[in-house]
């Protein structure tokens, strides 16, 4: 059986963390920060993790994560 094709957007997207769960980075920080308050550029920062429900519909994209 042939290997499987990954997605190339989410496996430059998401990496897995130390404890097996998977981080994605934040939505909406890439332009008009200005109109955002600070508190959210600030929280913004940081990397997100992938909630449970969504994980099988990723480890399909990327099966080799």
């Amino acid at each position: 059986m042939p290997k499987m094709k990954s997605h190339s957007g989410t496996k430059k997207r998401i990496k897995k963390t130390g404890s097996g769960k998977l981080s994605r980075p934040s939505a909406f920080q890439v332009h008009l920060k200005s109109n955002k308050s600070p508190k959210q550029n600030r929280q913004a920062r940081q990397d997100q993790t992938i909630k449970p429900a969504d994980k099988r519909r990723i480890k399909d994209m990327v099966p080799y994560l």
